[in-house]
């Protein structure tokens, strides 16, 4: 899709480490002539005012949801993520960032049963056969897991996805605002940043099964964009 200055707008995308970037995230905003701007949280960079910006994206990383002792900045997070998310904004969370867009919509985060960390997938469920983004995509998607962590679905919110270890790994809040337990943004600059961080071998002797989570990540969020796009119009 050509860049069109008319339809340009301002995507904020939270980053609370060094290896846990927006990956195809990015790419797909940019096609779609986005001006994406990354905050490094761990920097300390500033949180915008929702008023600032068109969309927000919330990125994973290793602290808890529960953790604002330690990490401050992530109950100004919350606040961020309720405001956009309960006006009806466009907000993608990612790992973290979906246990604190449920955290900031009244739900609990919680240690959960074990580890789950790898390639796998999750089972849509109905609502995911009927919803904009997972429409069409099958009963599963090859996704990586990579979390310790759970939460409860909140209020209102509608569950899209599960796995075998944890019930809830995807749902939407309104019709702009996605949670994803999962991934399945990485694109190959990503894949490459994750290696020292996980199990030696455990990514980078799976070349097939890399491949099969970025298309499926292309697909997806490139129907999160243009679900965004056909909202606004």
């Amino acid at each position: 899709m050509p860049e069109s200055q008319s339809m340009k707008s301002h995507w904020i995308v939270l980053q609370h480490v060094a290896w846990e970037g927006p990956g195809i995230i990015a790419q797909e905003a940019a096609k779609r002539g986005h001006e994406v701007d990354v905050r490094r949280l761990d920097r300390e960079d500033a949180l915008p005012e929702a008023d600032d910006i068109q969309g927000l994206v919330v990125m994973g990383g290793p602290l808890g949801a529960y953790e604002e002792a330690s990490h401050p900045f992530l109950r100004k997070e919350c606040e961020l993520l309720a405001t956009m998310a309960r006006s009806g904004r466009p907000v993608l969370g990612v790992c973290l960032g979906a246990q604190l867009l449920a955290k900031a919509l009244g739900a609990r985060v919680f240690r959960g049963h074990g580890p789950e960390i790898g390639f796998g997938s999750v089972e849509l469920t109905p609502a995911a056969q009927q919803d904009p983004l997972f429409a069409g995509a099958g009963d599963t998607l090859p996704v990586f897991h990579w979390h310790s962590d759970t939460f409860t679905l909140p209020d209102g919110a509608e569950l899209l996805a599960s796995s075998s270890m944890y019930a809830h790994q995807a749902f939407r809040f309104g019709g702009l605002a996605y949670g994803l337990q999962f991934h399945v943004e990485p694109d190959a600059s990503t894949w490459a940043q994750w290696m020292p961080h996980l199990t030696e071998g455990l990514i980078d002797k799976a070349p097939l099964e890399q491949q099969a989570i970025e298309a499926t990540g292309k697909r997806v969020i490139a129907k999160f964009f243009d679900r965004v796009m056909t909202a606004e119009a």
